[in-house]
């Protein structure tokens, strides 16, 4: 079970990785694709800036890489070599799956990439 306090919750879920208490993402859902990268500039919770510096974000491109790696291995594995289709469906499996799943590996990639330099913070939690 994913809990919050644990960077694969803010990671999945896009919440503040510091308090985890709110999205950091103006709009929740990512396939409203002129909203899908804006993010709030703090969280209104714990006021965590979330861009740190000019272009932070730059560095998830790649992230985004990795994370497009592993959605287009798993469609290949599922079409090929457990639906055992042709490379050429295989192929157009991998395309298929890297265009329906752009905004949410965009998001991800995000969410990693802030997550390797911010920390759960179990303080700014109210109790």
């Amino acid at each position: 079970m994913i809990k919050k306090g644990m960077k694969l919750y803010s990671i999945l879920f896009g919440a503040c990785p510091k308090c985890h208490q709110e999205s950091m993402y103006i709009e929740k859902n990512p396939y409203i694709l002129t909203d899908t990268l804006k993010i709030n500039d703090t969280c209104s919770h714990c006021n965590t800036r979330y861009r740190m510096e000019p272009s932070f974000f730059y560095g998830s491109m790649y992230v985004s890489y990795g994370v497009g790696i592993a959605f287009a291995l798993v469609s290949f594995a599922i079409s090929y070599l457990i639906l055992e289709s042709s490379l050429l469906v295989a192929f157009f499996s991998i395309v298929g799956t890297l265009i329906a799943f752009m905004p949410i590996i965009m998001r991800v990639s995000r969410n990693i990439w802030i997550n390797l330099f911010m920390n759960y913070d179990i303080s700014l939690v109210k109790k």
